[in-house]
């Protein structure tokens, strides 16, 4: 029996809760939380709640940046955090991953029994449910592939035209569409998932290199920032489609000028899951020499994905001083629980590299001063993209559909006070509106709508903001026929829209 936890209980006041404080005055709160540890309890907790009549919404690891699970005004949370069993339950050699499961437990449990890893978030934190339904990317990923891409099967509950709620066991060969759907659709669309299945699966790493650089703004003048980042985006638009640097993954972080620095970091190895060849790597260092004077950031003020952990494996490439790690060390000391604040996010795909243009907006927005507001935890995190994921065909058996991109981007804000969200929002809006006005056509401006330039959003990274256009669904799901082909899956699995959401997949 799932555990039930109502307002009367001293628990419901946390549990009810997003991790992003912003939505806590704003979501209106459901009636009642069902905390499930077993697939047979996740179906007996979903009949009940639809049963009942009430709105079922989703929770695994509760990192969604939107109200999605928490605005559900007297309907049910189904929480999934404490589904985790791997037991293989007959299913062979194959690797399980439980929703409820976070992704570092993932990278240990994988590693330890198996010596294989998935090529997902850099987030300890992050629960496998909603990070997986949604495509799955990360550090790995320009060397493996998104993690849908190794999907072979899917456990899901759903619920039929009457009522009745079913658990499938889905694949290429057994219901396929809906295989696919949940093969990067985004979560909370479908059903609800109570495993992933794997065939199989990379072999992990045995070890990586990081280096970090950070980058003064007091002397940073627009000039050097626009080359530094046209010299960034250089990289993955040429050298980095090549396969020998596809284990070459790296993050810039340009922070508000506020913040007095900013930053880059990677983490690199060669294919075969060693560092024996730097060559990749100083190649991609090397074109920031220019741009001095440059400082070796410190994991406290560098990307926590990419981590100082042991100073006694430090080594000089060329002028900078790289750290090598054991994978593991490097992917678990990476992560990081997160704490709750209030925050908002974008994201776009690029395809090329960036234009002056969209280098000198960028410098624009993040000198910029707005009276009254701290601007301070503004950042414009460009990650490198590409390798394996856009490897042909990819698209056509997922709906993970971005398969032509060189770079993500993501915009990230993170404030303390609510009296700061009406002008921290107002300037993430324009800074990213302004941006996108330039490369595309206007009836799409403000938007990073697929075309040569950009490849449109990321479903994970959701952005209510984007409901504002009408043609939202083709910024996440392309302009081809698959949000349609997503919309039918809709209709045949989900007749009656049990499971909706502000985002979710329109029938």
């Amino acid at each position: 029996m799932a555990i039930k936890i109502t307002p009367t209980d001293a628990r419901y006041a946390m549990l009810r809760r997003s991790r992003n404080l912003r939505w806590d005055n704003k979501a209106e709160a459901a009636a009642e939380i069902e905390m499930c540890e077993t697939a047979e309890q996740a179906a007996d907790a979903l009949q009940r709640i639809v049963s009942a009549g009430l709105r079922p919404t989703i929770r695994s690891g509760g990192h969604c940046y939107e109200d999605f699970v928490v605005n559900n005004p007297g309907g049910a949370i189904l929480d999934l955090s404490l589904l985790t069993s791997v037991a293989q339950a007959g299913d062979g050699e194959r690797y399980r991953i439980s929703p409820g499961q976070q992704l570092g437990e993932v990278y240990l449990d994988l590693y330890k029994r198996h010596g294989v890893t998935i090529p997902a978030g850099s987030c300890y934190s992050v629960g496998a449910g909603g990070h997986i339904t949604g495509a799955g990317f990360g550090v790995l990923s320009r060397l493996h592939g998104l993690t849908v891409d190794w999907l072979s099967a899917v456990e899901i509950l759903t619920v039929g035209s009457k009522g009745h709620v079913a658990l499938r066991r889905v694949d290429k060969d057994h219901e396929p569409d809906l295989f696919r759907a949940c093969r990067g659709g985004g979560g909370g669309n479908f059903g609800v998932v109570t495993c992933f299945l794997f065939d199989r699966l990379p072999v992990a790493p045995f070890e990586v290199t990081n280096a970090h650089l950070s980058f003064d703004w007091k002397t940073m003048t627009e000039d050097n920032f626009t080359a530094i980042v046209m010299a960034f985006g250089d990289y993955w638009d040429k050298r980095g489609r090549d396969p020998e640097t596809w284990g070459l993954f790296a993050g810039l972080g340009l922070t508000h000028a506020s913040s007095g620095r900013f930053g880059l970091s990677l983490q690199f190895c060669n294919p075969d899951g060693r560092c024996d060849d730097l060559k990749p790597m100083q190649e991609f260092l090397d074109r920031f020499q220019e741009f001095g004077p440059l400082e070796a950031a410190s994991s406290a003020s560098g990307d926590k994905r990419f981590p100082s952990r042991n100073p006694g494996a430090r080594e000089r490439v060329g002028q900078y001083n790289i750290e090598r790690l054991l994978w593991l060390d490097a992917t678990i000391g990476g992560s990081g629980t997160e704490q709750s604040g209030r925050a908002a996010y974008k994201s776009s795909y690029m395809k090329q590299n960036f234009t002056l243009a969209e280098a000198k907006c960028a410098y624009k927005h993040l000198t910029r001063t707005v009276p009254g507001v701290n601007l301070r935890g503004s950042v414009m995190a460009v990650d490198s993209y590409g390798g394996a994921v856009n490897a042909k065909g990819l698209a056509e058996v997922t709906s993970a559909c971005q398969r032509s991109s060189i770079m993500k981007l993501q915009f990230q804000q993170y404030w303390d006070h609510p009296e700061e969200d009406a002008g921290r929002l107002q300037w993430m809006r324009e800074f990213y509106t302004d941006l996108y006005s330039q490369q595309v056509e206007p009836r799409y401006a403000g938007t990073p709508y697929p075309n040569e330039y950009y490849e449109g959003c990321y479903i994970n990274y959701p952005d209510g903001d984007m409901l504002s256009y009408a043609f939202w669904p083709q910024l996440y799901w392309g302009e081809q026929d698959l949000y349609p082909f997503l919309q039918r899956v809709k209709r045949g699995y989900d007749s009656n829209n049990i499971f909706h959401h502000k985002m979710s997949i329109r029938a």
